[in-house]
């Protein structure tokens, strides 16, 4: 069965994307959940016709978002954590890096944001989804209080 997706779905495709997948999974909870709607041929032309509309600011969002890559790939993160002997009392998750992005003035969603767990002291790279093409790695340093 078709859908037109209308939220991103983690591992099955972008919003607007019109994918393939089995009935059951359509009707019982991508389109109950309002992630996605059924790929009807008025519902293809509505679609059609909204992604020309949408072309030129599409293009704008995807140069702030490359702009925005830069800016986190030059940008150093200090983050300090209760610490002994290395090891972190808890871990460095998302929701820090946020934080800490947010105080330098850069907003970004924890949810967009990747790490491998960080339970030592030390220099570490997260990955922020900015848009669907850019992907940028962000420059930890975890130090511990003092």
């Amino acid at each position: 069965m078709e859908v037109i997706l209308i939220k991103d779905v983690e591992k099955l495709g972008y919003a607007n994307d019109i994918v393939n997948v089995k009935p059951g999974y359509a009707n019982n909870y991508l389109i109950p959940q309002g992630y996605a709607k059924a790929a009807t041929a008025s519902a293809r032309k509505v679609l059609a016709e909204n992604l020309k509309q949408r072309a030129h600011k599409d293009a704008k969002i995807l140069a702030d978002a490359q702009a925005l890559a830069e800016k986190l790939a030059n940008l150093p993160i200090v983050i300090t954590v209760k610490a002994e002997e290395g090891k972190i009392f808890g871990s460095v998750t998302s929701a820090d890096i946020a934080e800490a992005l947010a105080a330098k003035d850069v907003t970004v969603d924890r949810k967009a944001i990747t790490v491998d767990s960080i339970k030592t002291v030390g220099e570490y790279e997260a990955t922020v989804k900015l848009h669907r093409e850019v992907k940028a790695t962000v420059k930890l340093s975890v130090v511990a209080e003092e």
